[in-house]
């Protein structure tokens, strides 16, 4: 029955079958924690805790998926009757149910970002705010951290230092616009994604027999990731767990060295604090790395043996010592860029490595350019990840709009981008018309466009659009969510509009609404249950439930062989064969965002401890000694980061073995701790850039040696022209069209020999 358990190690093995009362393990990178937390949930099965009392929380949908794919590679079919989601998601199906609790309708539509964001930006101009002083996405965020911190409209305007804070920033409206926002979004009959968890909270809070009766239906709960909860999270899992005669069954699993979330409201504190709340707690450490060779494991310890509050643990290996990190001083980022592009040339036909297998992490998602256009000189795919959701595009959106307003006429932002697209008569003036209609009568919109009628053109024109709504309503009594879907696509002339674009652009939007219909067919046809209460749903509602609770992490990549790029945080949880870790500078990584404190400056060496620990066999760190930021060029120090591994973990290249064993000279650091300072070697490959210094342009002759800072070092071949127009034809021998013509007065080349 449990002979699973035998491919556990000891510490693993007590991790799963340790049931009873609060427990917290502590995942280092590679340690094993997705198969502990599967076979966690298959023991509880085997002792007999049935599936439905078992609450497995996790980030992202498609963590939630692959948890019951391995569960039930152990535990058969009652896998699929656990509830494993997001903390979103699993909430969101129990907000269904209990809804009227709190005064939402049961069908309520979840407003995703651009949703909240227009229905902000109508509040700001309806009220003449300042644009400017009153930013739609700033004001989303401030809304959004609110939630998360349980501080409600009315709680917020009580709390002294939020207003004093706000007079401070010069946005004294501010909890008069949430108030506002707040309350339109419930007369509406949506949430946003904060109040899928706000909401939920406040059932507990608010309704002791709500809350009783899920403490008794999830008696062993697991959450995956825990690092990354916010306050607002931790708070509905003590309300679930901390009360009088609770056996307190809650499996916390996370790795504090892996925090890196705090822009989102993610605390470390819940990790590091949650044996204060959780007495008798007990603790079991996954040390074991399976994934990395040693010296990318020893060099993880030792960077991160610099943050001073933690959880201590020491990763370790048993796996072959494998190859040294190798380390790059770039010149500057057009360098940075050849170099790594020619490494990963050299992994794939050396070691014939797979494009997939290998990544380029960097800091921020601008620092991308460069490389792409490396990897296309090079003819190599790749991929970029963190773009536009295929969600976020324009067609798709206005098309599921069209399908929140079927499901609920009361959302507002739905109705409003729908209603004369395609165009059909009803502008901008009859809008504000029924808007303020609706105001005024204290109605949604919906029924002010119902009452609207009237001969004019724009009347008929809203009488003739309710009328086709309604006609699409009651098409849901009798079609799945597919055929209605395509129903609602073609007769609402949206299909017609993009089929009747022939340009490039028109024809990509018709594959995309295509995709989407072919998407709500594999909902209608898919055969795995979607558990709202105990029952199978196959609705439009369900489907637009699960498409709005989608993130970027769970939008699967196309099957193609393909170099990926994309920001540290987005490949947490992610591993390569290969990762190159680009732009290890301070103010860039660090960012310069983070030099405000050690807590902050802490976060980014969490940081590049995950993206270190995202390589299997070979590891690259990389740093260019200038770059343009800003538009101006920006010389450029090393990330301290690269001056805390030990030089043992290295492979000479370049000099830079040399310069990490000679920092000596201390250097001031934020929180008052020193860290060496590189000594760079004015030579070829490790030249200095801070000491350039461009020669004068009369000065440069046929077989001299030159360095210029985007091409690097070169041999001038010949020099012709007479005064202001001599051009000289230089040889770089690091570049793609090595040889240059360049006219000297405007040269800036430094004289070598």
């Amino acid at each position: 029955m449990t002979d699973f358990l035998k491919g556990l190690n000891p510490v693993q093995h007590q991790a799963v079958t340790t049931i009873n009362g609060p427990v917290l393990v502590i995942a280092g990178p590679g340690s094993g924690k997705t198969r502990v937390l599967t076979f966690r949930i298959a023991y509880l099965l085997a002792q007999g805790i049935p599936p439905h009392q078992i609450l497995a929380l996790t980030f992202t949908n498609k963590a939630a998926r692959e948890m019951k794919e391995r569960i039930g590679h152990v535990a058969g079919p009652k896998a699929s009757q656990v509830w494993a989601g997001t903390f979103h998601s699993l909430f969101s199906r129990i907000l269904r149910i209990e809804a009227d609790q709190i005064g939402y309708p049961q069908d309520f539509t979840i407003y995703d970002t651009e949703d909240s964001k227009n229905l902000i930006a109508s509040i700001i101009k309806e009220w003449n705010l300042d644009k400017e002083a009153y930013p739609t996405n700033g004001i989303r965020n401030r809304i959004s951290s609110a939630k998360s911190n349980l501080l409600t409209p009315k709680a917020y305007e009580m709390n002294a230092e939020q207003m004093s804070n706000d007079q401070a920033s010069r946005i004294p409206q501010f909890h008069k616009i949430y108030t506002e926002y707040v309350a339109r979004c419930r007369k509406a009959g949506a949430m946003d994604f904060d109040d899928l968890l706000l909401q939920f909270f406040r059932l507990l809070q608010e309704k002791p027999e709500i809350a009783e009766k899920y403490r008794k239906r999830f008696t062993h709960i697991l959450v995956d990731e825990f690092q990354d909860t916010n306050f607002l999270q931790y708070g509905i899992l003590k309300k679930l767990t901390l009360y009088p005669g609770s056996p307190r069954n809650i499996c916390a699993v996370g790795d504090d060295a892996q925090s890196i979330y705090a822009f989102r409201g993610a605390t470390i504190d819940n990790i590091l604090d949650f044996e204060k709340d959780f007495q008798g707690l007990q603790t079991f450490k996954l040390e074991q790395n399976y994934r990395s060779t040693r010296h990318i494991v020893e060099a993880a310890n030792k960077v991160i043996g610099y943050n001073k509050r933690q959880i201590r643990k020491t990763i370790w290996t048993d796996q072959e010592e494998g190859h040294r990190i190798k380390m790059i001083k770039a010149i500057n980022d057009t360098e940075e860029g050849r170099r790594v592009i020619d490494a990963i040339m050299e992994l794939k036909n050396r070691d014939h490595l797979p494009n997939h297998e290998m990544a380029i992490l960097y800091r921020t998602n601008a620092q991308s350019r460069i490389f792409e256009e490396h990897l296309r000189r090079h003819n190599i795919p790749y991929k970029i990840f963190g773009g536009q959701s295929f969600y976020q595009r324009k067609e798709v959106k206005d098309l599921i709009a069209y399908l929140r307003t079927v499901v609920n006429a009361r959302d507002e932002e739905a109705l409003k981008r729908v209603i004369n697209f395609p165009k059909r008569g009803i502008g901008d003036s009859t809008m504000q018309q029924m808007a303020q209609v609706a105001a005024d009568e204290s109605i949604t919109l919906w029924e002010a466009l119902v009452k609207a009628g009237g001969s004019t053109r724009s009347g008929k024109a809203i009488a003739k659009f309710i009328e086709m709504m309604n006609g699409f309503r009651e098409k849901t009594e009798t079609l799945n969510a597919y055929d209605l879907a395509l129903w609602v696509a073609k007769e609402s002339g949206l299909y017609g509009e993009y089929a009747a674009d022939h340009t490039i652009e028109g024809i990509s939007r018709k594959e995309n609404i295509q995709a989407l219909l072919d998407g709500i067919q594999e909902f209608t046809e898919s055969d795995e249950e979607v558990y709202t209460g105990e029952v199978k749903d196959k609705s439009l509602a369900s489907y637009l439930q699960n498409i709005a609770l989608l993130t970027d992490a769970d939008e699967g990549a196309d099957e193609s062989d393909y170099v990926s790029l994309m920001s540290v945080h987005a490949a947490k949880g992610l591993e390569f064969q290969a990762v190159f870790l680009v732009g290890l500078e301070e103010q860039l990584f660090p960012s310069f965002m983070s030099m405000n404190s050690q807590d902050e400056i802490d976060e980014e060496r969490r940081l590049f401890y995950v993206a270190i620990t995202r390589a299997k066999m070979y590891l690259w760190l990389t740093f260019a000694q200038s770059r343009y930021r800003y538009g101006q060029m920006r010389y450029n120090e090393p990330s301290r980061f690269l001056e805390e591994i030990d030089t043992e973990n290295l492979e000479e290249t370049g000099g830079m073995v040399q310069e990490l064993e000679a920092a000596v000279a201390p250097k001031a650091r934020v929180g008052g701790a020193a860290r060496p300072a590189v000594q760079v070697a004015a030579s070829a490959r490790s030249f200095d850039a801070a000491s350039f210094t461009p020669s004068p342009a009369g000065m440069i002759e046929a077989g001299m040696k030159v360095m210029h800072l985007k091409f690097g070092q070169g041999d001038v071949l010949m020099v012709d022209g007479a005064r202001d127009n001599r051009v000289a034809t230089i040889l770089f021998s690091e570049i793609d069209n090595p040889e240059r013509r360049i006219m000297l007065k405007f040269a800036k080349l430094m004289i070598l020999e």
